[in-house]
């Protein structure tokens, strides 16, 4: 097997899908933007995304790459996957589990990539567990003040992530697949500060938010327009909820309680 490109290696998914390849001996290869504060168990190079002409060293030798797209633009994509196509022969891209309005650049990079002549796979995971860590402060305060408490989702642990693309990275059969990806059960908000509450010995209650409050707090529009509509929608009809991670992993995906204990302390 050929050389693996991690895009995104410092990342919550990006750091797993390195340590879980070289776990596995494999010849894995970590894009940084500075290696010198990448603390890695991989060969390290300096590169950036949003620099594409920054790509070439990285990808010599380089059989398959995992992408991880920074930011919610897709200014300089083409030049990225024309450039990965120039010297890789696949791709796993981390898109994600979301409606092609308003949220576009996951499309349309997934298009960039169909049409590059590369062999692709797309990882689509919805809810990722490590975003409750943006009610930290919250938590340590006893109380978390939120919209839609009652907003159902099927979170899943970043180790699950980085388990599937390994795992597709690895094997045969996943050439023009759409894997999509959730954790194992559906727990409302609320629901998930009650876990954090319970698994770091904290009186935490949930206090319900006005949406129009909410919005106020936000400085992306089209960000927090999108994300209330999100959740709104998760409170009659939960967040997706996908076999995927047993069917390709052979195990049950992590809960979010395990997800929660191993970040007790983020929380503390």
């Amino acid at each position: 097997m050929g050389k693996i490109l991690v895009t995104g290696a410092t990342g919550n998914v990006g750091k797993h899908v390195v340590s879980q390849l070289a776990e596995a001996g494999l010849e894995v290869r970590a894009l940084v933007r500075d290696p010198g504060r990448a603390w890695l168990p991989a060969e390290t190079v300096r590169g950036d995304l949003t620099v594409p002409e920054t790509l070439e060293p990285a990808l010599k030798d380089v059989e398959s790459v995992f992408l991880l797209w920074p930011g919610f633009t897709t200014d300089h994509a083409a030049e990225v996957v024309t450039t990965i196509a120039e010297h890789a022969r696949r791709v796993v891209y981390l898109s994600a589990n979301v409606p092609e309005q308003p949220v576009k650049h996951y499309h349309e990079i997934e298009r960039l990539i169909r049409h590059s002549g590369l062999g692709w796979t797309f990882l689509r995971p919805g809810g990722f567990a490590a975003n409750t860590l943006g009610w930290a402060g919250q938590i340590r305060q006893g109380v978390v003040r939120w919209p839609y408490g009652q907003a159902a989702r099927s979170l899943i642990h970043e180790k699950d992530v980085a388990a599937v693309a390994v795992h597709v990275l690895t094997s045969a059969g996943h050439n023009g697949a759409t894997y999509v990806l959730s954790g194992p059960e559906q727990l409302t908000q609320a629901e998930q500060v009650r876990v954090i509450g319970e698994v770091t010995g904290r009186e935490v209650r949930w206090e319900e938010q006005p949406p129009e409050e909410a919005r106020d707090q936000f400085t992306a529009a089209w960000f927090v327009d999108s994300a209330l509509k999100t959740w709104e929608s998760f409170v009659t009809t939960p967040e997706q909820l996908t076999d995927t991670v047993e069917r390709l992993l052979g195990r049950s995906p992590l809960t979010f309680r395990q997800w929660a204990e191993e970040h007790a302390a983020d929380f503390s």
